[in-house]
């Protein structure tokens, strides 16, 4: 049965996020078990990496919520799905879901959903376009927390003849893997951000967007440097703003407000993340609302870094407290500085231990293979 699947997965655009990289490594699984593997996306930095052997890239603008152009982008589907003899269409956003139900349901193939995020339903509106992510014949949540927003928000659409269950997102244990990182390459890395070793580095990843929680995360740090002063750390603060250019200038000005311009340095990218990670001492994932899964967490673990993060969301699933990293209040920056202070003054011991537990975390529970494995299994479930 195997050698026919045919998926068709269709995400807006194939970047570094968390459902963007979960679709690359999707992809490239199944054709390692005979499955046939498609990907429709308008672009995106992840598209040069995809083997073209293995996997068909196929571009059209689905990231649009154009209503004419997601017709136009459901016609092309229908043609795709009948050329390819495609056995299921697997939606990763809302948009191009809309074109991916229809499509499915005019030619009688299977329709896959995951969902992501929370997505913002205020409104009836709103609530009625979200509703699509819940309209296919197996829901795939990202972590527990999902799953209950699901439940609790989207009951009216859910059929019990529906398939919805969790599949946890995983990461490449191997890519971040502390071993594997080599010391010159760290050097350049430090050379590069114009930082020196001699004090422990605080590396808050993510884009730079006031629901991640960076403005809170700067006034935190100047209750640290109030406690510890100047000379105990650097702050690494990586992402790029994605256009959001008010909120950039917002945040700089705020460390030149508490003066530590000297402290933190503003990075949009780094090509090599699992590198960041290695340079760094501490990762914090400060976001004031709940992350879907936290990418962030889980890849800091599997470096065998300390993670702070806040205790909402997927960041309660991904960490065991105390065990494996520290969770904070909430958008509470007193909460987070003590717990970055925590940090800070640990021995080294206790800060190798915890990085070790946090390895045993991630290689049992998010590694990418059991991710690819469970949802391949999924979609020979749905066809027989």
């Amino acid at each position: 049965m195997s050698s026919n699947i045919k998926v068709l997965q269709v995400i807006p655009k194939l970047g570094y996020g968390g459902a963007e990289t979960g679709c690359y490594d999707v992809a490239h699984y199944l054709p390692e078990n005979n499955c046939k593997s498609f990907i429709v996306t308008s672009g995106g930095e992840l598209t040069k990496f995809v083997d073209k052997e293995k996997v068909k890239l196929i571009k059209l603008p689905v990231h649009s919520k154009n209503p004419l152009l997601i017709i136009f982008n459901t016609i092309i589907l229908i043609c795709i799905i009948l050329f390819y003899d495609i056995s299921i269409v697997h939606a990763r956003s809302r948009a191009p879901a809309w074109s991916c139900l229809i499509a499915t349901k005019l030619t009688r193939r299977k329709f896959v959903t995951t969902f992501h995020g929370t997505y913002n339903f205020s409104g009836k509106f709103k609530k009625l376009y979200n509703s699509v992510m819940v309209r296919s014949d197996l829901i795939i949540a990202g972590s527990n927390f999902i799953f209950h927003h699901i439940k609790e928000n989207y009951s009216e659409f859910l059929k019990l003849k529906k398939k919805f269950l969790v599949i946890f997102r995983g990461i490449n244990v191997d890519y971040f893997d502390s071993s594997t990182k080599l010391e010159i390459d760290e050097k350049k890395l430090l050379e590069k951000w114009e930082i020196k070793k001699e004090k422990k580095i605080i590396l808050v990843p993510g884009r730079l967007t006031s629901w991640k929680g960076q403005e809170m995360f700067i006034e935190a740090v100047n209750l640290v440097k109030i406690e510890l002063g100047y000379e105990a750390f650097h702050v690494v603060i990586l992402g790029s703003d994605q256009g959001r250019n008010l909120y950039k200038k917002k945040l700089v000005r705020l460390s030149e407000q508490y003066r530590l311009t000297k402290q933190i340095k503003f990075i949009d990218h780094c090509d090599d993340m699992a590198l960041a990670y290695k340079v760094s001492d501490i990762i914090i994932s400060p976001s004031i609302e709940p992350e879907a899964f936290g990418r962030v967490a889980v890849e800091a673990q599997s470096m065998e870094k300390l993670i702070i993060a806040s205790n909402i969301g997927g960041s309660n699933e991904t960490i065991i407290n105390e065990k494996t990293g520290l969770l904070f209040e909430a958008g509470d920056a007193d909460s987070l500085s003590k717990k970055i202070i925590s940090a800070i003054t640990m021995d080294e011991m206790s800060l190798e231990l915890m990085g070790k537990e946090g390895r045993k975390n991630v290689l049992k529970k998010f590694n990418v293979e059991k991710m690819c494995f469970s949802t391949y299994s999924e979609y020979k479930r749905l066809l027989n």
